[in-house]
């Protein structure tokens, strides 16, 4: 028989650029219905958190919510996470953490993403530049797509890029 996980994050899947306020959205089911969403930065800092109701125990209910992040984090990296508290000794289970991209620690306002292609003879520079009038800001783009590069040098055509907007 399959068991289904207490908690099933369908937004924001894992490296996902958020907006803020973000924007969480799943399936749960908690004790007496309460879960427990939380923000953090690259560090582990605690930047925002929040409880809601989500179903109810034996119970499963979707969830959608909001959540604030308070000024605009120092790096751009952080995690996610969805919990339930035990009922017996308040110790936090069923945890689901996401690690997620701060959209406007990587262009403030921000507005979403562009998607580009990287071609033959492309660089993060010439990226920038066509992009945003400056290469000096490839930085932004290497950010933006950790998830895909490990070092700034080194793209591959036909890699897909998102430009934060």
């Amino acid at each position: 028989m399959t068991s289904f996980p207490t908690i099933s994050l369908r937004h924001p899947r894992a490296h996902d650029i958020v907006d803020d306020p973000i924007e969480i959205a799943g399936v749960g089911t908690g004790f007496e219905g309460t879960l427990q969403v939380r923000v953090r930065s690259h560090d582990g800092t605690e930047l925002a958190t929040k409880h809601f109701q989500a179903g109810g125990t034996g119970i499963w209910g979707n969830f959608f919510l909001r959540l604030d992040v308070p000024g605009v984090p120092g790096n751009p990296h952080g995690t996610l996470e969805v919990f339930e508290f035990s009922a017996e000794d308040g110790s936090e289970i069923n945890k689901v953490v996401r690690r997620i991209v701060f959209g406007r620690s990587l262009r403030n306002p921000y507005t979403g993403f562009a998607v580009h292609e990287v071609k033959t003879g492309d660089t993060l520079s010439a990226i920038a530049d066509q992009w945003y009038g400056d290469p000096g800001e490839f930085r932004t783009i290497f950010q933006a797509n950790r998830h895909l590069l490990e070092d700034p040098d080194v793209i591959v055509p036909g890699q897909l890029l998102r430009i934060p907007q």
